[in-house]
């Protein structure tokens, strides 16, 4: 066992999660940083956390990389990315003074006296508010004072993750000017081009210049405060966050609200008041009420109420309003059985106050459950086939934190394991594992997942820094489910799901269909509370997540940066993506393999595979959904190869008019077509207990994947990416697809959509290839029989 050499007296001991390994730490006196200029300053032991933290990584991670100079140059730019990531704010002369600190973040963080010099943070974010200040006082007098004219040639760079920095206070005022007006351009079409009407222009009233200024003005003056609304531990978080990005893309520093996030994504449970609660022009709004939690019980609360100050137990409120969301949710949020006091005001009325008293109670997340659908379509014979679609978010598990309140047991195999005993008691010819977007989660579940599909065997390989392999195995040699069998994946499945779907395509038990290639992590990490090592720290320090190990398969090939390449290819937009995936992502671990491992291959697929292509290839190029895939395929190319917009507004009028026009005719095309007489069954693990099966599904109800999304080339280029996808415990998946816990639940609940659900033609091309396995299986056991 390897020990931190910290030159210290006391000793404190540690349990690591995952890894189920003991960290020994000898821990010294916390000590004062020296004071930084500027409106914030270190708190009292945040140089021990960067300290201890940069320790962790250098003696912990996979890589066993030192923090030396050309970690602290990817360090350095991280977090200069992390404050700027459109590279809109600083200057090239603010970069080119944080020139001194490009090899010295080492020096600084690690030093003799066990505290690191947080000096570089606290620097670069006071730079960054002079620069945002300007920033808002410039557009703030355009929105006064400017006239904007959209009738010339003028284009501009919608995606600038890339662009240089602004040379200097003109050539950003140039840059701020252009985002202005293509701001404004896009609100005054939202409110000249009527959506019914084909988007014919609507004359604007006299007052709406004014109005659309303020609109904007709004926008710009809450993005202000919520960038300058920063204290010391979000500084601090974005800091370590940087470093810990600079050994790899999942190694990440979790302060106390981001740790318990993650333990509620993993556990499928928290502790609070039972309310979904958004943001709303600085306001905590309750935008939904969960059932059977304190808020519903309690009568008193409905959605659109907002809550303006929150108080915990005997003690005066706190005013929230403009307060972070995320740290309202903190306010809200505590043990089992406290109470917290919530101030509301309610939307019927504005102007009233009325306090709102509740106890803190267990909340499970069911929507984030496993969930299971049963499709009852016609077999063309008279008959019908029975398909079961398993629906598999994450690989959740419990997970919980030192000092805080236990989590109800939750396990993804057990309520997986429930979903297909009441598909088998329904007699489904066979089932789809959709593992779309899931970001993975617990390595554990993924392996007792998949051995329900198989005998006892090894799942995966795990190479740890030294070079030594471990052989994680099913040891259960029963098997839950063994007919036929698909798996569903796409670009946004990751971790966990991509060693279950590996291992079920290396062993030959499973068909595997989707995009080009999986996500490609190929990385475990486990997470390292602070706290052990700061017994006298005043606040919860934190935890540490790091990579410790490397994935491989059984055929000993790693699943990073390659990911899982499917049987089957599908046509996607996504397929044509650079930003999605491990290699899209700063600093990922290098592909690699080792020998294989001795494993029973079952040999299911690889007989009947050409037959599946040419039959799926034959459907794909007459089916009406693909060949719409195919046109979004090649706009998105278009935009790829360009990346700017008009700011020419009848350019931007024409653009908007064709992509209605486009997307009028695949709604009336789609409306147009026959009934398939197919009947959708949905199981939850709640019901699937219950006999019968539920009512059918209507026609408004959907589990909406990324590859069934509606593109929208009209949006932001940038933010396409970053509205796709679903939730994840894994921060690089977050950094992506950005939902944040809020609330006592997700701030960015799933909608339910009262249209049409958009069409999945992955999923429904899964089941057609999954119904032509099941007939060549049968086939092919008829003759064996015989």
């Amino acid at each position: 066992m390897r020990h931190l050499k910290i030159k210290t007296p006391a000793v404190i001991a540690s349990s690591v999660l995952l890894g189920c390994s003991i960290i020994i730490s000898i821990i010294a006196s916390p000590a004062t940083t020296a004071a930084v200029p500027g409106a914030l300053s270190p708190g009292p032991n945040d140089g021990r956390i960067a300290y201890v933290t940069a320790r962790l990584l250098e003696e912990f991670h996979y890589s066993q990389q030192p923090l030396d100079a050309e970690m602290s140059e990817r360090f350095l730019d991280g977090y200069i990315e992390t404050l700027d990531p459109r590279r809109e704010n600083f200057l090239q002369s603010d970069i080119a003074g944080f020139a001194h600190y490009r090899t010295n973040l080492d020096r600084l963080t690690i030093t003799t006296r066990g505290i690191a010099d947080l000096t570089p943070a606290f620097e670069i974010y006071q730079r960054f508010l002079e620069r945002l200040r300007e920033h808002d006082a410039y557009v703030e007098d355009l929105l006064k004072h400017g006239k904007f004219k959209f009738t010339g040639s003028d284009r501009i760079l919608i995606d600038r993750r890339h662009a240089p920095y602004p040379k200097d206070l003109d050539e950003a005022k140039q840059l701020w000017r252009d985002q202005l007006r293509y701001q404004y351009l896009q609100e005054k079409l939202s409110r000249e081009l009527s959506a019914t009407n084909d988007n014919a222009v609507i004359a604007l009233s006299k007052t709406a210049p004014a109005d659309i200024a303020e609109t904007l003005a709004k926008h710009y003056r809450w993005n202000f405060h919520m960038a300058t609304n920063w204290d010391s531990t979000d500084v601090l978080q974005a800091y370590l966050n940087a470093m810990a990005h600079a050994y790899d893309p999942h190694t990440d520093y979790l302060n106390n609200q981001h740790a318990q996030d993650f333990s509620i994504n993993m556990s499928l449970s928290l502790f609070g008041i039972g309310a979904q609660l958004t943001e709303d022009d600085g306001y905590c709004t309750i935008s939904k009420i969960l059932r059977g939690g304190p808020a519903d019980k309690s009568r008193q609360l409905n959605e659109k109420d907002r809550i303006v100050a929150v108080a915990q137990g005997g003690k005066p409120p706190v005013d929230v309003v403009d307060m972070e969301l995320g740290k309202v949710v903190q306010l809200i949020r505590g043990s089992k059985g406290t109470e917290v006091r919530l101030t509301i005001s309610p939307a019927a009325d504005r102007t009233a106050r009325h306090v709102v008293t509740l106890t803190r109670d267990e909340i499970k997340l069911e929507d984030s459950e496993a969930k299971a659908k049963l499709i009852e379509m016609p077999n063309g014979h008279g008959g019908t086939n029975r398909i079961g679609v398993i629906d598999l978010p994450s690989f959740y598990a419990t997970i919980d934190l030192p000092g805080s309140a236990s989590h109800s047991v939750k396990s993804t195999t057990t309520d997986v394991a429930m979903l297909i005993k009441k598909l088998e008691q329904e007699k489904v010819d066979g089932i789809i594992l959709d593992l779309r977007s899931n970001p993975g989660g617990s390595l554990e579940e993924a392996i007792k997942f998949t051995g329900l599909f198989i005998k006892d065997g090894p799942i995966v390989l795990a190479r740890s820094p030294d070079g030594s392999v471990k052989v994680d195995a099913d040891t259960d040699s029963s098997v839950l489910y063994g007919g036929p069998l698909a798996v569903l994946i796409n670009r946004f499945s990751a971790s966990a799901a991509e060693i279950a779907a590996a291992a079920l395509q290396d062993y030959g038990r499973a068909i595997v269909i989707g995009d080009i290639s999986t996500h490609g992590k190929g990385t475990v990490q486990n997470l390292n509370p602070l706290g052990p090592y700061m017994p006298t720290a005043t606040n919860d320090p934190g935890t540490v997540k790091i990579t410790i190990r490397k994935f491989y398969r059984v055929s000993g090939a790693s699943t990073q940066l390659k990911g899982v390449v499917p049987d089957i290819i599908l046509p996607d937009v996504f397929n044509y993506s650079p930003d999605i995936g491990e290699t899209a992502l700063e600093n990922p671990l290098p592909w690699d393999t080792i020998p294989s491992v001795k494993y029973d291959k079952l040999n299911l697929v690889e007989p009947f595979l050409a037959d599946l292509r040419l039959h799926s290839e034959a459907r794909v190029m007459s089916n009406q959904d693909f060949a719409y895939i195919q046109q979004d395929i090649q706009q998105f190319k278009k935009m790829q190869a360009d990346k700017t917009a008009s700011l020419n507004e009848r350019e931007q009028i024409k653009e908007r008019r064709a992509n209605q026009a486009r997307q009028k005719a695949r709604d009336k095309e789609r409306e147009a077509r026959q009934a398939s007489g197919m009947k959708t069954y949905e199981i939850t693990v709640k019901n699937s207990e219950q006999p019968g099966l539920p009512e059918p599904m209507s026609l408004t109800t959907t589990t909406n994947h990324a590859s069934g999304a509606t593109y929208d080339y009209d949006s932001n280029f940038d933010s396409y990416f970053k509205t796709n996808g679903e939730a994840s415990s894994d921060s690089a998946f977050a950094r992506t697809n950005k939902i944040t816990s809020a609330g006592s639940t997700s701030a960015v609940a799933a909608a339910t959509d009262k249209k049409s659900p958009p069409p999945d033609p992955a999923l429904t091309e899964a089941e057609h290839i999954l119904e032509d396995y099941i007939s060549l299986l049968s086939a092919s056991r008829t003759l064996i029989a015989r």
